[in-house]
């Protein structure tokens, strides 16, 4: 089966990392092929480095309607036989080319969908409008979390339009023997020019103001000046992984609180799970997620992990995930927090089963028999359907 993936953009966060893992991981009954809108970034340097064809349509903005027929035509000289789509944006455009192209099953993925924000932008009359019109246009649209499956079903997209089907992890990359792992810590730690003997605490993610990243600067000004009354405690520094719009405003606020020189941002990497390697906890202080995929991440690092949102690990026992603590959105609760683990000594965690059940291995196996599925190929049978609340549609 022949797939074309079509995404908004393939810079490094969230979404785009996932379709990176989901095309390595896939079955290779299925040849993939990757259209981007726009900003072809580091993930698709990395695709096209993997032999995944990728296809830059640039889209010069959001009205740029000449996209249209740009992607209509490649879908039609590509002879597809199933349509993938990611992100708002790219859903929009791609369900309709699909259609005007003539290819019928098409997929969409929603990664970052909220009851009143998508994709950290605010669900006005005319988004949502514009969503459910472009949803009946596609075959089945996919959620990454009962959340987000919740959402679809309150937005009245039927339920037997939609396939419950989370995000996955790489869970052998970051197995790393103990002596190894030092070594990468220590090679990471120089790279970045991040002491050694400091202890760091990291973040990873698009510095956009959902993220709530700037709640941990606070929380560094705060360590630091323990640490200048405490010289037995271990210089902090503040990693944070990622690009985005609020940088300037993360480097204004640590220049204003004095700590301007313990704050590291490293902007767009694709070699986070090495970066990780260079931190002792992970924090994710976003106070709305539709999975938590970087929660997962850490806890795959071996990292004591602090968050305040993680869909993934909502639907899980707490036992299978011992390592990971909820906090309210504050930087008092995450001061509080991070002191008790600064004075601890630092250990690298085992993977706990929460890793092992969002293993991307099996998440791309139940995605090819949805293709299977979709596209009249013989499968075992349909992947795991979005629960429908008690009284709704």
């Amino acid at each position: 089966m022949k797939v074309l993936h079509v995404i908004t953009g393939l810079a490094s966060g969230g979404a785009e990392r996932q379709l990176e893992l989901i095309l390595r991981h896939l079955p290779g009954r299925h040849r993939c092929e990757v259209a981007t809108l726009t900003n072809p970034g580091t993930v698709a340097a990395a695709l096209t480095a993997a032999g995944v064809p990728v296809h830059d349509l640039a889209m010069r903005g959001n009205r740029d309607l000449g996209v249209l027929p740009r992607l209509t035509g490649l879908i039609r000289q590509g002879r597809y036989d199933l349509v993938h789509t990611h992100l708002y944006r790219a859903g929009l455009y791609g369900r309709l080319a699909a259609r005007l192209a003539g290819v019928r099953p098409v997929l969409a993925t929603e990664h970052s969908l909220h009851a009143t924000v998508i994709e950290g932008r605010p669900v006005t009359p005319g988004v949502k409008a514009l969503y459910l019109a472009a949803e009946r246009l596609g075959s089945t649209t996919v959620a990454v979390s009962r959340q987000v499956a919740a959402t679809l079903d309150d937005w009245g997209v039927p339920a037997q339009r939609v396939e419950l089907l989370p995000n996955g992890i790489e869970t052998a990359r970051y197995c790393l023997p103990t002596a190894s792992r030092a070594a990468l810590r220590q090679g990471v730690r120089a790279e970045l020019g991040l002491p050694q003997s400091a202890w760091v605490i990291g973040a990873v993610g698009r510095l956009v103001p959902g993220k709530q990243f700037g709640l941990l600067v606070p929380v560094l000004a705060e360590l630091t000046r323990l640490a200048a009354q405490h010289p037995a405690l271990r210089e902090p520094w503040l990693l944070v992984v990622g690009a985005g719009p609020e940088r300037a405003a993360l480097l204004r606020q640590a220049g204003e609180l004095g700590v301007l020189h313990r704050l590291l941002l490293t902007g767009e990497r694709s070699d986070v799970p090495e970066l990780l390697t260079a931190m002792d906890v992970l924090a994710a202080p976003s106070a709305e997620e539709t999975f938590g995929l970087t929660v997962l991440e850490g806890l795959a690092a071996g990292l004591p992990v602090r968050h305040s949102a993680c869909p993934a690990l909502d639907e899980l026992p707490p036992e299978a995930a011992p390592g990971a603590v909820r906090l309210p959105g504050t930087a008092a609760a995450y001061t509080a927090s991070l002191c008790e683990l600064w004075s601890s000594r630092s250990a690298v965690l085992p993977q706990p089963p929460a890793v092992a059940h969002y293993d991307i291995a099996r998440i791309a196996d139940r995605l090819a028999l949805l293709y299977d599925r979709l596209g009249g190929a013989p499968g075992r049978g349909p992947g795991e359907r979005a629960p429908v609340a008690a009284g709704s549609r």
